[in-house]
Order: structure tokens, then sequence, then C-alpha cells
């Protein structure tokens, strides 16, 4: 049961980082074209930075920590 849980703990933080690395290319992308002038989402994702791209960082560095410690505590009961 605990290696279900932490295979899909695994496979839902792998697709969170998807989202965070597309949120943080994206802005990269956008702060290019707004120097260029030329509009490439950035108004877009500033309205998005709040109710999408900061819970998820959140979510992944929750979700890392307590992978973590749940391999670790796991780890030290085997012995």
């Amino acid at each position: 049961m605990k290696e279900k849980f932490l295979q899909w703990l695994d496979r839902a933080l792998m697709l969170d980082l998807f989202l965070v690395l597309a949120g943080f290319f994206w802005f990269a992308i956008a702060l290019v074209g707004r120097a260029a002038d030329v509009s490439l989402g950035l108004d877009l994702w500033y309205k998005l930075w709040q109710p999408v791209f900061t819970p998820a960082i959140g979510i992944l560095m929750l979700g890392s920590i307590a992978s973590g410690v749940i391999r670790q505590v796991s780890k030290r009961l085997k012995k």
C-alpha cells in the first residue's frame, strides 16, 4: 500500500513539475516578448500567477519533502 502511494505521489509530482517548468518557460518567453514590444501573454501569466503557479510550486515543494520524509522513515524502520 505504501509503495503504491509513493508511486502515485511521484507521478503527481512529475506532472506538477512539468506544469511549473511550463510556467517558467512561458514567463521567460513573455519577458523577452515584452522587451521586444511583442505581446506573448505576460499579462495573462500575471493573472494566473496567484491562482495556478503559486499553489503548483507549493505543492511541488510539500510533496517532495513528504516523499523524502516517508522514504527515510521507511528505510529506518526496516533496519
